[in-house]
């Protein structure tokens, strides 16, 4: 009898383990989405951005290593260009034209490997709820998984991050920041093309000879 009951634990025990080593961690699954990242060349995407009662739309381009354009077309004409080491900002509505001096390593657009990577080290991640794939949104046929960051100190800009993230190619298809005073920042991603031809040039921005230019405008009073 000790026999059979010694034989049945260890059985147990060995398909409790089997089960365990098929479990992806959040932290591991988080990594494949980096990976994906780190291996694309190129993406376009439809991007929709959500800021208190601020909606914004339009169409974002990535080149790897880091550069980053997207062309609005709510509101029309506006442009944000980041070409590595300068971020530039065309505000139409005020002929504004915001220039900032940027580290290329300070993960300007966090859809990009060294975004990924500025997450995974300043960030927590946990499942939202279960590595299961959930609807994107309540009612919605798409399904995604979902994860959560927590910052692990107060210096960061969001109190918590939540992805969505397609599960057969690993690509982000929402993140939503969380300030410490609650408010949200949603960025929505669609469409996604990867690995496009993009000359270097989409990253040069002409803007408006009329529009007025602030420098460093992140560190005005």
């Amino acid at each position: 009898m000790k026999k059979f009951l010694t034989v049945g634990l260890l059985s147990f025990s060995l398909i409790a383990h089997v089960f365990a080593d098929g479990i992806v961690t959040a932290s591991s699954f988080f990594d494949s989405v980096s990976s994906v990242y780190a291996s694309l060349r190129t993406y376009e995407a439809n991007l929709d951005i959500k800021a208190g009662r601020t909606t914004m739309s339009g169409k974002v381009s990535f080149k790897r290593p880091d550069l980053l354009r997207i062309d609005f077309t709510n509101p029309s004409e506006q442009v944000i260009c980041f070409n590595g080491d300068r971020l530039t900002i065309y505000l139409p509505g005020s002929s504004a034209i915001l220039n900032q001096s940027v580290q290329a390593n300070s993960g300007a657009n966090m859809a990009t490997s060294q975004g990924l990577s500025l997450m995974k080290r300043y960030y927590n991640i946990a499942y939202e709820k279960s590595s299961a794939p959930v609807p994107l949104s309540e009612g919605s046929s798409e399904q995604v998984i979902k994860l959560t960051l927590s910052r692990k100190n107060t210096a960061e800009a969001f109190r918590y991050i939540k992805m969505a993230i397609l599960p057969e190619s690993k690509l982000i298809r929402r993140i939503e920041g969380i300030t410490p005073q609650g408010e949200s920042f949603v960025f929505t991603f669609s469409s996604y093309a990867t690995n496009v031809q993009i000359p270097d040039n989409r990253f040069v921005y002409d803007a408006p000879s009329s529009a007025n230019n602030y420098n460093n405008f992140l560190f005005n009073e």
